[in-house]
Order: structure tokens, then C-alpha cells, then sequence
């Protein structure tokens, strides 16, 4: 019986999902293991995120966060999709936050303006400078030479 709720859960996290906010924007991904710059949709419905990343209007990159991070290559846990893609000292739940343009690190060194916020982050293995505002988040970790930039698209 356990066994079957496991499978339940996993296939669960992949599962298809009804979104209920979409929008198109101009989104820009470097990392160690993934570069990617042109229009993508970011679609979300509560804690589920979906983010399509196209080139010349062909989808290259499908990522689904829920429970889990599933891409074109598999599903793995968050933290797994950190250690494999991002850093591993990250939170299990920053790519969600960032894509959400939701405060990370529990509002760690947050500062409110009249825009949006700012968060700058500086341990042993991270620089983080964060910055939502109403048209763009801007995430860039320095050390781990990872950003990721989402933005209106025109």
C-alpha cells in the first residue's frame, strides 16, 4: 500500500495542472548548466509554476515546479534540481519564489520601496542581489555566476 501512494505522489507532481494566471514574458536564464534567453510564458495556479521557454516560437525547455521540478529530462525533488542545476545551498523553494517574484531566504534583508523590494544576500556560499519591482525580477548570485531575469514583454 505505501508503495502505491508513492507512485500516486510522484506521478502526481507531474501530473497536468490548470493554471490559472499566464502570462507572456522576455526571460533570460544563465546558470552553470542551462542559458537561455528569449520569450517563454510563466504560468501559476497557487504553489504550482510552470515555466515554457521557446526559441523562434518552438518550445525548448518546459519546467513544472509543484512538489517537484520536472523538465523535458525528468522529474527530481527540489532540492535535487539545485544541487544539479542551481547550488546546492539553496532553499528548496527559491525557484519557486523567484519566478513568483516572491521574497526568498524567509525576507532575509529585505527592503520595501515604492516599487517592489530589494534583497541582498551575502553568506560563505552565496551573493544574491534580488529585485522585484512591477515590470521586472532580476535575480543574480555572484558567486554561483547564476541569473535569472524575467520581464514584460512588449
Amino acid at each position: 500500500m505505501k508503495y502505491f501512494i508513492l507512485i500516486v505522489l510522484f506521478f502526481s507532481g507531474c501530473s497536468i495542472k490548470e493554471y490559472t494566471h499566464t502570462q507572456a514574458k522576455i526571460i533570460t536564464v544563465k546558470t552553470p548548466k542551462l542559458k537561455y534567453s528569449d520569450l517563454g510564458y510563466v504560468r501559476s495556479s497557487g504553489e504550482a509554476v510552470n515555466l515554457e521557454l521557446y526559441v523562434a516560437g518552438k518550445m525548448v525547455q518546459n519546467i513544472k515546479i509543484d512538489y517537484l521540478v520536472c523538465m523535458n529530462e525528468g522529474c527530481m525533488s527540489k532540492s535535487a534540481f539545485n544541487k544539479a542545476y542551481l547550488s546546492a545551498s539553496y532553499p528548496d523553494e527559491l525557484l519557486q519564489n523567484i519566478i513568483l517574484s516572491r521574497p526568498i531566504y524567509d525576507g532575509k534583508n529585505i527592503f520595501y520601496n515604492e516599487n517592489g523590494f530589494t534583497q541582498s544576500i551575502a553568506e560563505q556560499e552565496v551573493e544574491i542581489e534580488y529585485r522585484v519591482n512591477a515590470r521586472e525580477m532580476r535575480f543574480r548570485d555572484k558567486k554561483n555566476n547564476i541569473l535569472f531575469k524575467i520581464k514584460e514583454s512588449k
